[in-house]
């Protein structure tokens, strides 16, 4: 693999001045490079999707161009909806492989959607980018994805110390959304990590099942009181995620709520109200720590046109843009082959939600942030290194 010097995203930044200033000139006659927008606009996972979406826009607004041999090109985002669906993840995949012939793709929300188009880009030789897809899955074997976000043994790691030094946790139950390939692998990584901590195999008093859209779950709920557990561990979608809490709490169950970053979207709070107060989980970022560099000119940037705090998978749609961009400025070429070796090759990459660094498998080399519900808004807690 070809050597590379790497731009920081703050170089970018730079170099997006020139770029903004010539772009009505060069936009008459210039040609269009196309990023393809891989996610779930609608179905269950569209809050999420959009969340990333909105990242994207902004970096896409902010650098609309790339020079490839010596040629300014206009980016253009293409947006497939996945609709929340592996089928339909595979049809979006491929539309934007076959139709719109994209030399790059960003997304998606939720791992089971990434990993349901790994295989068509790594049939088509085109390099696909992973915002908050976790699970390790999603890049094992597939030379041709890749991800801004840490994966889950890592996540899961995070989760099992917080339950046991920060909790005082000694047992647990498990809550997981058994069709979601994100909840159950980021529930084994939990487990796997607490029965180590504590040196009990039997320290995961129970494992219950849920699927998505299910709107009772009083059968799980009375086995978990009956069960009376330290903490209980629940990855799975913001919504049903919400749910499983509030109705908890409704049936006097006291335990404190652990889970992942698929928590943090304003319909977790909108659905679980006041009885999701003190649920915790990971993350990608907070805004609260954007004080330099690319954070803070994201953060700035995202306040001023949305008027509110953005979500760590916002700065994380931010971050994949800007990684393809420059990847595809450093192979100075259009050949997706080129491109993909290009991000292959990312190291010290300044983002918004911290440096990329792409390890063998294609997987950043990220901190791990806790935050918890608190007072109705979700509150940084601490972070984690990995």
């Amino acid at each position: 693999m070809k050597k590379a010097i790497l731009m920081t995203a703050a170089c970018v930044l730079a170099a997006s001045v020139g770029f903004i200033g010539c772009s009505k000139s060069a936009a008459a006659d210039s040609s269009v490079i196309k990023i393809g927008v891989f996610e779930p606009m609608t179905g269950a996972n569209a809050a999420g999707g959009a969340m990333e979406v909105e990242g994207i826009k902004l970096a896409n607004e902010m650098f609309p161009t790339v020079t490839v041999g010596g040629k300014e090109y206009k980016v253009e985002l293409v947006i497939a909806d996945n609709k929340s669906d592996k089928v339909e993840a595979a049809n979006a995949a491929q539309r934007l492989l076959d139709k719109d012939r994209v030399s790059v793709i960003l997304g998606s929300w939720g791992s089971s959607l990434s990993m349901a188009a790994g295989p068509l880009v790594m049939e088509a030789k085109v390099p696909a980018i992973g915002l908050s897809c976790t699970n390790p899955l999603v890049t094992l074997g597939n030379d041709y994805y890749f991800r801004v976000c840490f994966i889950d043994p890592f996540q899961g790691v995070v989760m099992a110390n917080y339950a046991y030094t920060v909790a005082n946790a000694r047992t647990a139950v498990i809550v997981q959304e058994v069709s979601n390939d994100y909840s159950v692998g980021l529930a084994k990584f939990f487990t796997d990590n607490f029965r180590t901590l504590t040196g009990n195999q039997d320290c995961v008093l129970s494992v219950l099942n849920y699927n998505t859209g299910d709107q009772d779950f009083t059968a799980q709920l009375t086995t978990i009181k009956s069960l009376n557990p330290d903490v209980i561990f629940a990855p799975g979608n913001y919504t049903e995620s919400a749910l499983v809490m509030k109705q908890a709490r409704e049936l006097g169950i006291t335990a404190p709520f652990l889970g992942g970053d698929t928590w943090e979207t304003p319909e977790f709070i909108d659905v679980g109200k006041n009885l999701v107060e003190g649920a915790t989980f990971s993350t990608f970022f907070a805004a609260e720590g954007a004080t330099s560099g690319v954070s803070k000119t994201f953060v700035d940037a995202y306040r001023a046109k949305y008027g509110k705090e953005p979500a760590a998978v916002t700065a994380l749609g931010f971050d994949g843009y800007l990684v393809a961009l420059d990847a595809i400025k450093r192979a100075d070429s259009l050949d997706t082959v080129k491109i993909r070796d290009a991000i292959a090759a990312t190291k010290g990459f300044e983002g918004a939600a911290g440096t990329v660094t792409l390890d063998a498998n294609g997987d950043a080399t990220k901190s791990a942030f806790i935050k918890t519900v608190k007072d109705g808004k979700f509150t940084y807690l601490t972070v984690v290194q990995p």
